[in-house]
């Protein structure tokens, strides 16, 4: 049996890829900066997890020990400064660390467009990493893609949120390039299917879906598709950074990944598919707009397998673990409920999205406001699925930590604060039919002003948990009255 490792198990491709090689008969092997993060995941259990950092250089040589193939599937969304540097040391790590295990095979996912054309900052870089994998002589099946359009990835979210938003959508010359927008379903047909074809082994082979069209034609037939009027008024001058905080605050997708989307908008992004088509004959990509529908329906059914927010922590707000130590402040609010742990689970982790924080919801908006203010993630996020949570999974403005199923959730904040939070809800059983509640806000306060901001705001965390504890009992207890 192969082995196989994947790089960025825990981004929008990695996640949806593991699962589909598991089922292909192939044995999985994770290499995640956070392995935690996995937890949640139904196929956790299946696949090896190594811990380690392509960049750092950290656990690659334990990860690519004995692998048949590679999967590379990192690079940066954001526009951070020395981003490309730092794809290309990772690069080189990888190559290098495979060229001495012997892989046999590293598979990329890579950007569309010419490498004769202007490309963008982040396409250029996503080039070259092509080029530094193939630099220790290890075989590299480079496939460049358009656009992946699906539920939760970043492109398709930006579209349809700037479509069911603005009626009168600002344009310019830019959306006049065109892409090859590829259904995600279809890119995930490529990069399992080229492990059974050893000529697609040394190849950069440009993948897209059967149609190509303008920019601003494919904000037009997500328009028609959704029965939505929308017009288009062309601006006089195009200014991205103004461009990107707009979208940025009119979309959940942040500035710092607007920016480097809206950047490669400049670029002809259309695919030569001729070698796809004579090495996959098999594969039929999809059109653009069937893509857009899968997309819509999985949406409506509420079965995204992954999302863009997973893989997305703030700058600002580096991982940290809950520790319960001297110098913590907490405020706790117990009750017990008329119903059983289960049901109590039920609707504390069904909490945030759409459905909101059942109490106070114009204050949780307020502060989400006050937090994109100041550069902050706010609560675009949203979440995944209305219903089911997974450990590592984005939540409005905060991550999920630890999950304990039927009995406890705990969420760390990724906010702008002067320190580190936390909010947990347990579950306790007392007996079968009844059980207490105990929901506790955690705050790591930094320095004087962080104690400052926890008492200064501790009246209104009183009034606005002790509600939300309130409105959990009673829509807990509701089908047992």
């Amino acid at each position: 049996m192969e082995t196989i490792l994947v790089t960025g198990p825990t981004g929008y491709i990695g996640g949806r890829l593991v699962p589909r090689l598991l089922f292909g008969g192939r044995r999985v092997r994770c290499l995640a900066r956070h392995p935690e993060r996995l937890a949640g995941r139904s196929w956790a259990g299946s696949v090896e997890i190594i811990k380690g950092d392509v960049y750092k250089g950290e656990g690659l040589s334990e990860a690519l020990s004995g692998v048949d193939a590679a999967y590379y599937l990192v690079h940066s969304m954001a526009d951070v400064p020395g981003f490309a540097d730092m794809e290309a040391v990772s690069a080189a790590n990888f190559a290098s660390a495979a060229a001495r295990a012997g892989c046999k095979r590293i598979i990329y996912l890579g950007g569309a467009g010419k490498d004769a054309c202007s490309l963008s900052r982040h396409l250029a870089s996503r080039h070259r990493v092509g080029e530094i994998l193939r630099s220790t002589g290890v075989p590299v099946t480079e496939f460049r893609a358009g656009m992946i359009v699906g539920s939760g990835s970043v492109s398709f979210e930006m579209i349809r949120y700037l479509v069911e938003r603005v009626p009168v959508i600002p344009a310019c010359s830019c959306l006049d390039s065109h892409s090859q927008p590829l259904a995600v379903r279809d890119a995930l047909l490529y990069l399992t299917s080229c492990l059974d074809k050893p000529s697609t082994a040394g190849r950069v082979i440009e993948i897209g879906g059967s149609t190509c069209h303008r920019y601003r034609d494919l904000l037009k037939i997500y328009a028609d598709i959704r029965g939505l009027r929308r017009r288009f008024f062309e601006l006089p001058h195009w200014h991205l950074g103004f461009c990107s905080a707009m979208v940025g605050l009119i979309t959940p997708i942040p500035r710092i990944f607007a920016r480097p989307l809206m950047e490669s908008l400049g670029c002809e992004a259309a695919c030569d598919t001729g070698a796809a088509a004579e090495l996959f004959p098999e594969i039929k990509p999809l059109d653009y707009a069937t893509a857009v529908k899968y997309a819509l329906v999985r949406l409506s059914e509420n079965a995204v397998e992954t999302s863009w927010t997973a893989a997305y922590t703030p700058s600002y707000a580096r991982a940290y673990s809950f520790e319960d130590r001297e110098g913590m402040i907490s405020h706790a609010h117990v009750l017990d409920i008329g119903a059983p742990a289960a049901a109590v689970y039920r609707i504390f982790s069904g909490l945030g999205g759409r459905r909101g924080w059942l109490y106070g919801q114009w204050l949780w908006y307020l502060k989400a406001l006050q937090d994109r203010l100041v550069g902050g993630i706010g609560m675009r996020r949203g979440r995944r699925h209305p219903d089911v949570i997974h450990q590592g999974e984005a939540l409005d403005s905060w991550r999920v930590e630890r999950v304990i199923e039927n009995r406890l959730l705990l969420l760390r904040a990724e906010m702008r604060l002067p320190g580190k939070g936390w909010l947990q809800f347990e579950a306790v059983p007392r007996g079968e039919a009844a059980s207490t509640l105990r929901l506790t806000a955690y705050f790591e306060p930094h320095g004087l002003f962080g104690s400052l901001y926890w008492y200064a705001l501790y009246p209104a965390h009183v009034w606005i948990f002790r509600g939300l504890a309130l409105a959990i009992r009673r829509l807990a207890e509701a089908p047992f009255n």
